[in-house]
């Protein structure tokens, strides 16, 4: 996994922002992360995945987003 950013979500929970391979495939990983009773941060199950060849539509979308 490469770490590419980590953007405070609140108090408790982190987005994470990864590089990743899954089974072989290019991917972009965005996954919230929150503080776990013991004080570790651990991924939830809230987050998208999909392969990095889609990330400049992604892009576009996200800066149509800002426009907005």
């Amino acid at each position: 996994m490469a770490l590419i950013t980590q953007i405070p979500k609140n108090s408790r929970e982190e987005f994470r922002v990864s590089r990743d391979d899954f089974q072989g495939y290019d991917i972009i990983n965005i996954r919230v992360f929150f503080v776990s009773k013991d004080g570790e941060m651990l991924p939830g199950k809230q987050g998208v995945a999909f392969k990095a060849e889609l990330l400049p539509e992604f892009i576009d979308a996200l800066s149509k987003a800002e426009a907005a």
